[in-house]
């Protein structure tokens, strides 16, 4: 048997996020659009789930064109069976794994991040599944003093903490 792995890059676009996870069932495109627009409802967003049986489709959904062609277009070039991805505008990560996690069909997440990522993919001659991803650079140093403070102070300057 012969395996090869490959990478996709994902960036997402300015102001974006992207969630990308693994699925098992077809209903996750509606659950998902559903999750999204009933937890962040002023997010704007494009989803794509690629099956992984019967007509092997990129199923797509979203409230966005541009989002939804940019999902559909990476879900594509990942070409993984049961796995989705979520690029998303006026929401963050934080707001939806959870919800997202909390989908029957969701079994996985890989990342949820605004840094570029690079998805790992190993194929075989039945198909293609992701191995893992890099979200973002390698770390280069612990934080000192001085960082410890500037992390404290802007997460309450950003609200989420008091």
């Amino acid at each position: 048997m012969k395996l090869e792995i490959k990478i996709v890059k994902l960036e997402s676009p300015e102001g974006c996020n992207l969630i990308l996870g693994q699925s098992h069932f077809i209903k996750t495109v509606e659950d998902l659009h559903e999750a999204i627009v009933n937890t962040v409802p002023q997010a704007k967003f494009g989803l794509a789930f690629g099956e992984a049986s019967g007509d092997c489709l990129i199923r797509v959904s979203g409230n966005d064109n541009d989002l939804e062609e940019l999902a559909g277009a990476k879900m594509l070039e990942i070409g993984c069976g049961h796995s989705f991805l979520i690029f998303m505008q006026n929401a963050f990560p934080i707001n939806l794994t959870q919800r997202i996690k909390s989908v029957p069909e969701v079994v996985n997440l890989f990342c949820a991040t605004a840094n570029p990522v690079q998805v790992l993919i190993v194929e075989s001659e039945q198909g293609r599944g992701i191995i893992g991803v890099i979200d973002g650079s390698k770390p280069h140093a612990l934080e000192t003093k001085d960082d410890v403070a500037w992390r404290k102070n802007f997460l309450r300057d950003i609200g989420y903490k008091l």
